[in-house]
């Protein structure tokens, strides 16, 4: 899921920093200031947790056409138990913006899990109906931190409490393929044929008195977009994104905020790391 700074690979969930070892690390002490801001909706007031950190692998399974189910790692690197719940939502993308809509296609198992400092705990994503061939099927995979209070059960201690104790939720992509569809990926093994890739219109727009890529996918496959540059007329490259900048569904659209000083000419084109594809694409930016 393509570099960035500090040697982390990718963000590659909510909440979470890709590794060079294909993790999803996340560490309560060190997040609480962005946790406050992107999880307020998931904050509860009490006494504040002990530090934890939560791993999860691989951080893009995918479900082939010939599997049943996929695993999941969790490993918790923290010094105090922790105990998650686990589920699957749909994953739509509608009016450049994402939707989790419940669905029943694939389950989790176990849904629960509690785990003791420096173990780890597998969790089977499991296909429950057959998806349709040549289709993909984009899901989410939520995590979520169930909080425990300090005498370690989880009801919150009576009367006033002073800090803040943080429920974090780690977001996980899961795509799973009907017959005749496969994507490339370092970990599955080759389908037949060649591999489905996404198709990607580039534009420039205007909206709100603010400029926006705008990238439209009419391919089969899902396109995970890092390391995005403007390459103008000359030559010269401006970062758009240096690590992940996101993801565009099969037949879906999606928008992101250009810098305004950035440059934008007839001749520009978009360069950026699709996918596990081996070498970096480059798109026209369409009038």
């Amino acid at each position: 899921m393509t570099g960035s700074a500090g040697g982390a690979a990718l963000v590659a969930a909510r909440g979470g920093v890709k590794n060079d070892k294909g993790y999803v690390v996340v560490s309560m002490k060190s997040a609480k200031r962005a946790a406050l801001a992107l999880l307020v909706a998931f904050a509860t007031c009490g006494v504040a947790q002990a530090a934890s950190s939560v791993l999860i692998a691989p951080v893009d399974p995918k479900l082939a056409a010939e599997s049943r189910s996929v695993a999941l790692w969790l490993e918790n690197r923290g010094d105090a138990s922790v105990s998650l719940q686990i589920r699957v939502f749909g994953w739509e993308q509608r009016n450049f913006a994402d939707d989790y809509p419940e669905q029943d296609q694939v389950v989790a198992s176990p849904p629960v899990a509690t785990i003791a400092p420096g173990k780890k705990q597998l969790v089977r994503l499991i296909r429950t109906q057959p998806v349709p061939p040549g289709t993909e099927l984009p899901l989410r995979v939520l995590v979520d931190d169930i909080p425990v209070a300090h005498d370690g059960h989880d009801d919150a201690p009576a009367g006033p409490t002073t800090g803040i104790r943080f429920q974090m939720r780690y977001s996980v992509p899961l795509f799973v393929y009907g017959s005749g569809l496969w994507i490339r990926d370092p970990v599955l093994k080759d389908g037949s044929g060649e591999p489905a890739v996404p198709s990607l219109v580039a534009t420039v727009v205007q909206h709100g008195g603010r400029r926006f890529l705008n990238l439209r996918n009419d391919g089969p496959v899902h396109a995970r977009l890092a390391a995005v540059q403007m390459i103008d007329g000359g030559g010269h490259a401006r970062d758009v994104a240096k690590g992940l900048l996101g993801y565009v569904l099969p037949g879906a659209a999606m928008r992101w905020p250009l810098p305004d000083d950035l440059a934008v000419d007839a001749a520009s084109r978009l360069r950026a790391k699709v996918n596990d594809e081996p070498q970096p694409w480059l798109l026209p930016i369409r009038p």
